[in-house]
């Protein structure tokens, strides 16, 4: 525990993460009631339906952040096996159990004891672990292909098969980006990396190309427009909703697209309501402080005090990043349509306890750098 105090007793706070963090979450709220007031008062009688959640939801974050931000990082280590089987169990219980559930045409959620949550989310963080403490753990045999890149591979490859049964492409590639990354990071040789990306890059395109919903975005994807009333009908309305922001916004509670054009304004379209209610000012702060979280946790890890810090904070970082990255893109249409939501913004419990806790041990290992 001594890394994680000062020689008085005291947290060593870092302001770098926890003020964008208290400013991301704080407008989160803020946009979750712009965004969901109508619809809840239609659907559940009571404005307050999705914000009293939400709130519900961030102090379970906040909880586990804090939990975590004590919890001395290096321990994760030992836990990494059990934590990685927890999450090919979770993913499999969704597919081969009485309690995943299946919604908008994809199975990807459990229900345990009336709580809904997506394991993919804790499945992304579980790898992450888990190549921490294996490329720390193998560092001086890294760039043997049986050690250093094989068995991550063996074990992504799992991940792969429970995700494509949901189906769950995105996450797919979310998993492998960050596998790639992290054993780039670590040493292996860069011609272990690279020859799987041919047979891997076939093989995706084939299931894009056989699954006709999966073309249809793509296809959307390169002309909304064109697809303004299907598969294109979400990016269209959200770049409407950016047009109509301008440089300063509608104003708060003033956007008009959310009301009944955009389908999931407080999920995954959050970024659209803000574009529309703050405009480009609200739109660049936003960004700003997500990169600065992204800025302060690279050098956090960068600074780590071991090698299975240094995996391990790169891995959150990078996830974050990757996450806010791939929201946004799609809510501009400058990627295809993935349903993501962004990290601390959006409407939803899995993504929000589960980025939080990431947090807590970013925090820790930052707080670990501080004493080194």
């Amino acid at each position: 525990m001594k890394t994680t105090f000062d020689h008085k007793g005291k947290f060593r706070e870092d302001p770098w993460l926890w003020a964008p963090l208290l400013i991301l979450m704080g407008t989160g709220l803020v946009m979750v009631y712009s965004a969901s007031a109508s619809r809840a008062a239609l659907s559940f009688g009571s404005e307050y339906h999705f914000i009293f959640r939400q709130a519900i939801y961030m102090t379970a974050g906040l909880a586990a952040l804090f939990i975590f931000r004590i919890f001395p990082y290096r321990f994760l280590a030992g836990l990494a096996y059990p934590i990685l089987g927890l999450a090919l169990l979770f993913l499999a219980a969704v597919l081969f159990s009485d309690y995943g559930h299946k919604a908008g045409g994809a199975q990807r959620w459990l229900i345990l004891g009336g709580i809904s949550f997506q394991p993919s989310e804790f499945a992304k963080y579980a790898l992450i672990i888990y190549m921490a403490y294996s490329l720390n753990k193998k560092h001086e045999q890294i760039k043997n292909f049986t050690i250093g890149f094989l068995p991550h591979f063996v074990v992504l490859s799992f991940f792969a098969i429970l995700l494509i049964q949901q189906p769950d492409f995105g996450s797919i590639l979310i998993l492998m980006a960050l596998a790639w990354i992290l054993m780039f990071l670590a040493g292996v040789p860069f011609l272990h990396l690279a020859w799987p990306v041919i047979p891997l890059g076939a093989f995706f395109t084939w299931i894009i190309y056989t699954a006709p919903y999966r073309m249809r975005r793509i296809l959307s994807f390169t002309d909304p427009w064109a697809h303004a009333q299907d598969e294109g009908y979400q990016v269209s309305r959200a770049l409407m909703a950016f047009g109509n922001g301008g440089p300063l916004g509608q104003g708060l509670g003033n956007g008009r697209m959310k009301m009944e054009y955009i389908p999931e304004s407080h999920t995954d379209f959050i970024f659209a309501v803000i574009g529309e209610e703050t405009g480009l000012w609200g739109v660049c702060m936003v960004l700003s402080l997500f990169a600065i979280l992204f800025w302060r946790g690279m050098q956090v890890s960068m600074a780590a005090p071991d090698r299975f810090g240094l995996y391990l904070g790169t891995g959150i970082a990078v996830a974050l990043a990757m996450q806010v990255l791939i929201n946004t893109g799609v809510t501009l249409g400058m990627l295809p349509p993935k349903g993501l939501t962004l990290p601390f913004l959006s409407y939803g419990g899995t993504s929000l306890v589960v980025n939080l806790a990431a947090m807590g041990i970013l925090m820790n290992i930052a707080a670990s750098r501080s004493k080194a």
